[in-house]
């Protein structure tokens, strides 16, 4: 399948299946996985119809879905030696779905070994596409996008973490909270509405598109060591920012800051 035909089932099953649950969902078909962590039939019907096909494409390829693997947590092991696989994010920002919000999204990436390769947003109700390629670049509904010059003066942080809102890390601005949802953080990062991005989760099939969308931007997304991001790992916190500069300012000033809050 290539970028178009990526995009055109995404495109597909939020139409036929996210879309015409938006702001109609009935009480019974919203459920709780964890205490707090929402899933609806949406979800589970829309990464049904994203993997069948994927899987028919790539029948030798590791599907590592969401809610696969909130069913069958092992699949998620099988990702460090997997030479070939793929994540899909049925309903990116599924709280913000059942909330009414439009800041969500459907999301694939495609993964070589460790290196993402091809990474899929499609925001339905902004009618909007984020195609990334390694080495080729990433797109907004076709266009090119390109790098963003960063204000060392007055970067913009957000986090979808509640806990960490208005905390000041050394000298940076007070945290912001981000759009909730990875399939909009991403691109909102990448486009200069944020500078950097702190996260408190780790989930390849959340951050595995954002990312090479961001690298293909000249973005930046790794972790408190300085490593870079490793669709197969769950270290956190992860930092995402819209360039190496910002990337090993925020990284230093989160080193100092966890030392004195120790």
């Amino acid at each position: 399948m290539d970028n178009d035909q990526l995009l055109g089932l995404l495109q597909e099953v939020a139409a036929e299946i996210v879309t015409p649950r938006f702001r109609s969902l009935a009480a019974h078909e919203v459920m709780e996985k964890n205490p707090g962590d929402l899933v609806t039939v949406a979800d589970r019907e829309s990464e049904l119809a994203i993997a069948a096909r994927l899987t028919d494409a790539y029948p030798d390829a590791l599907i590592v879905g969401e809610e696969a693997v909130a069913a069958e947590p092992s699949i998620l092991k099988r990702t460090p030696d997997a030479d070939h696989w793929f994540t899909v994010d049925p309903i990116d920002g599924t709280k913000n779905f059942v909330n009414g919000s439009p800041d969500h999204a459907l999301m694939v990436a495609e993964m070589r070994g460790r290196e993402v390769v091809r990474g899929i947003i499609w925001q339905p109700e902004y009618r909007t596409a984020y195609v990334a390629e390694r080495g080729v670049g990433a797109f907004r509904n076709g266009i090119r996008l390109e790098s963003v010059e960063r204000d060392q003066e007055t970067l913009s942080g957000h986090t979808s973490r509640r806990s960490l809102l208005n905390e000041q890390i050394g000298d940076l601005p007070p945290l912001k909270l981000s759009w909730v949802c990875c399939g909009v953080d991403y691109p909102q990062l990448a486009a200069g509405d944020a500078d950097f991005l702190l996260y408190g989760g780790s989930m390849p099939w959340d951050h595995a598109p954002g990312s090479l969308l961001l690298a293909e931007t000249g973005g930046t997304v790794g972790y408190a060591d300085g490593s870079p991001y490793d669709p197969t790992s769950l270290q956190t916190p992860l930092l995402a920012a819209g360039d190496r500069t910002t990337f090993d300012r925020v990284r230093c000033e989160l080193a100092r800051h966890s030392a004195a809050t120790a």
